[in-house]
């Protein structure tokens, strides 16, 4: 589902960026395919701009993770994903079969809305979960 973005001048000067029209495209493109892997996030940002490199997309992608303005999720098995949606400490479940990513709200309160038995030392600041299983078009046979 696409996710709904303030002004994407205001929202790239909020984070201390410069506005460029690569940089209004990729954010854009984010917005409107929520976990999408770079691949496809530049070809939607050319769609909209037309001529943009490839390394121009992942410079882009980079600098926004640095700066909070995108989250970068690694699944196991696919390419990363980029989202906007970083205002918290939520999860994401995959559908083994066709791939499709979904938001899942934290299970118990506020980040890390998990807590470890033992943290070893370490200082926990977020958890990362993600469930696995079937979307509901694939779980009844409406993707086949």
């Amino acid at each position: 589902m696409a996710q709904v973005l303030p002004d994407p001048t205001a929202l790239l000067r909020e984070h201390g960026l410069r506005v460029t029209a690569a940089r209004v495209a990729v954010l854009a493109a984010i917005a409107r395919q929520p976990h999408a892997p770079a691949d496809e996030i530049a070809n939607a940002a050319r769609d909209h701009l037309g001529a943009l490199s490839t390394a121009a997309v992942y410079e882009v992608l980079n600098r926004f993770t640095e700066v909070g303005l995108v989250r970068r999720i690694e699944l196991a098995g696919s390419p990363a994903r980029y989202e906007t949606r970083t205002a918290d400490n939520h999860h994401h479940a995959v559908c083994r079969q066709c791939g499709a990513v979904s938001d899942i709200d934290c299970a118990v309160g506020l980040a890390p809305c998990l807590e470890p038995s033992s943290a070893n030392g370490f200082v926990i600041e977020e958890a990362e979960v993600t469930f696995w299983g079937l979307c509901l078009a694939c779980s009844t046979g409406l993707n086949a």
